[in-house]
């Protein structure tokens, strides 16, 4: 018998998802591979049998819940997507945290302290009025040398080694004409 890649992918998945069925009736936990592997196959054949993509994520969602699966996986699987076929064609079915939300102290749980903590502590800091003379929006990210501005950007201040004193990820987005005051912060590190 000959099969194609997809053929054969599909019958490795229902073998994986029948592992986790046996698994399952005796009352074991499932890791990450078998508890996606059942979830998938589910998925498969519920998309085999027509059903209406909506009504397969709701079910795919509740097929296996976070005292079925072992601890740290719902973190560890936070959606399961799946390119099944269906009597129409094949679609990606996207499932988002198919064993439950994960808790407050899972896997890459982010803690944070109590207090507020200041951002470049004991840096130079500056107020400087920042306008955009340009036809179009700027936007402005955190760790960005400010000498190195778009030159429709304008400032009443010199910004040579400086940058804004905003959170890490985060920018300002200057509208085209706008002007804004905003906080600067002396760079740090070498450059």
């Amino acid at each position: 018998m000959h099969l194609t890649p997809r053929e054969q992918e599909r019958l490795n998945l229902f073998t994986a998802a029948e592992l986790a069925r046996r698994r399952l009736a005796r009352g074991a936990l499932l890791g990450a591979p078998d508890a996606v592997a059942y979830v998938c196959d589910e998925i498969c054949e519920l998309a085999w049998d027509g059903v209406d993509i909506d009504e397969i994520v709701r079910r795919a969602g509740a097929l296996l819940t976070a005292d079925q699966v072992r601890p740290g996986v719902p973190a560890a699987v936070p959606v399961i997507q799946v390119e099944a076929l269906f009597p129409h064609g094949s679609s990606l079915v996207h499932v988002p945290q198919p064993f439950g939300p994960p808790g407050p102290d899972a896997p890459g749980a982010v803690r944070a302290a109590d207090g507020e903590i200041e951002l470049a502590a004991g840096r130079e800091r500056r107020t400087a009025w920042l306008h955009n003379t340009g036809e179009r929006p700027v936007w402005i990210s955190s760790h960005f040398p400010l000498d190195q501005l778009n030159p429709a950007v304008r400032s009443d201040v010199e910004l040579a080694g400086f940058r804004l004193a905003v959170p890490a990820g985060t920018a300002v987005r200057l509208e085209a004409g706008e002007r804004k005051e905003l906080v600067l912060v002396a760079m740090g590190g070498r450059r």
